[in-house]
């Protein structure tokens, strides 16, 4: 791989790492928004109200952060991936643009209308214009998933004498069968993002002994959000999004699961080091069969390994494709098991008292940005070397007149410029919690706040 190459790979993979640390929750919040307004408008209990509006506003940080550092992505296609967007423009063109001015444009004026324009609209008003923010926000994920899809999965396309490729099927596009599954595995992703940090900042108000009406609403639909979420990751939008690798990128399974060699009756690896030397795993430990079953609902089925494909089809870095994805598995077994818990002791009604349980849930708050970010590595290092699957490599994408010094330069600046907003946005974050939902809150008919709910 050239110097130029790796550099903007490595360009393009810390701005949109570092860009999705925000839609992802905003998309999350996006829903229980909704959730909370609704039981306001049903209940007619004005802490439900004051809740929305709390985490309307953090949404709102979150949405002007995460619009500063998407702009960039838009423009890197142009400057450092120029080939790239040569080839393929004529076809993921649609959906970035539909995704700026439809859902972009929908999610921003209704946001402001959420925030500002509650007297105006009234509450049924206020609680539409909450829905519209999140069928604005999750219509955004989906173009933008439809896009990925596309590279992964190509379909309704042509090539054109000049050699780039033009759209021939709008539908086979927007209806992307590789993204239907991708998306709401996505979608479910960002909900457990969203789920644990509500949980989290109620958690942190009921062990400061704060807030504790907050707290208690904030844990409940947290938990409840992300038990009901962390499930769907797994079954039945994980399943169904590694069939789509099994089918269509049968070398991409092979290296995320560790199989060098074609097997009947695959073992399922939970913990091992790919040896790229040997070819082998060291310290492998399996469940023998497993993956042949998963995968096809045979035990005995045979799995391909990487030994079946020309080594030019191999993703370029399998250790690290192979890591990320069991990084992602294990922390979304772990999110499972913590959120059935918790929801097991909110039935029982004593989860807000076991102060061991606020603990896990406070500090469990960055564990689905990890595993998003793994999920997204995996999907995009699995592609690999293929910039369109397929189709397109990943070295035949850059831009020619742009060198690595230009490159590292821009990168340096990008590392600086992230610093200077993530610490903003930390600061305006850990200012509205610390301020607490009753800063800005309606008056509500006193209750005693040491009552379990």
């Amino acid at each position: 791989m050239d110097d130029a190459l790796l550099i903007h790979r490595l360009q393009f993979a810390f701005t949109i790492s570092y860009h999705y640390l925000f839609p992802q929750l905003t998309m999350g919040l996006a829903l229980l928004i909704v959730i909370l307004k609704g039981i306001a408008l049903g209940t007619h209990n004005e802490r439900y109200n004051n809740a929305a509006r709390f985490w309307a506003t953090i949404f709102a940080i979150n949405f002007f952060v995460g619009v500063i550092t998407g702009i960039p992505m838009e423009f890197q296609f142009g400057t450092n991936w120029a080939r790239f967007s040569k080839f393929a423009g004529g076809v993921i063109g649609q959906t970035l643009a539909m995704e700026g001015v439809f859902s972009f444009f929908l999610e921003s004026s209704f946001l402001g209308l959420f925030l500002f324009g509650e007297k105006k609209l009234g509450q049924k008003g206020h609680f539409i214009a909450a829905i519209l923010i999140f069928v604005g926000s999750w219509l955004s994920g989906y173009l933008i998933v439809q896009t990925n899809a596309w590279m992964q999965h190509p379909t309704g396309y042509a090539f054109v004498p000049n050699g780039a490729v033009q759209l021939t099927d709008y539908w086979a596009l927007i209806l992307n069968p590789w993204g239907i599954w991708q998306y709401f595995h996505t979608m479910a992703g960002a909900v457990v993002t969203a789920a644990f940090v509500m949980a989290a900042t109620g958690a942190y108000y009921l062990l400061s002994e704060r807030e504790l009406e907050y707290g208690r609403i904030f844990v409940r639909t947290g938990v409840l959000a992300g038990m009901i979420a962390s499930i769907i990751i797994m079954f039945p939008t994980g399943d169904q999004q590694g069939k789509n690798i099994a089918y269509n990128q049968p070398v991409t399974l092979a290296a995320m699961e560790g199989l060098f060699r074609t097997k009947e009756g695959a073992e399922l690896i939970l913990i091992g080091q790919p040896d790229m030397e040997k070819l082998t795993m060291d310290n492998p430990a399996h469940i023998p069969k497993m993956l042949s079953f998963l995968t096809f609902y045979r035990w005995n089925a045979e799995v391909k390994g990487l030994d079946a494909f020309p080594r030019d089809q191999w993703p370029d870095n399998i250790p690290l494709l192979y890591y990320c994805y069991h990084i992602m598995v294990g922390l979304g077994t772990i999110f499972i098991a913590t959120m059935v818990v918790a929801s097991f002791m909110l039935w029982r009604k004593k989860l807000f008292r076991a102060r061991w349980m606020m603990w896990i849930l406070l500090l469990s708050f960055p564990f689905p940005y990890i595993a998003n970010t793994a999920g997204w590595m995996t999907a995009e290092l699995g592609r690999q070397p293929w910039l369109v699957y397929g189709i397109f490599r990943t070295a035949h994408g850059t831009s020619p007149t742009v060198s690595a010094g230009n490159g590292l330069f821009t990168l340096l600046g990008f590392l600086g410029m992230y610093f200077v907003i993530g610490v903003v946005f930390l600061f305006l974050v850990v200012k509205k919690i610390s301020a607490g939902p009753s800063a800005n809150a309606k008056p509500t008919v006193p209750t005693d706040n040491r009552k379990e709910v």
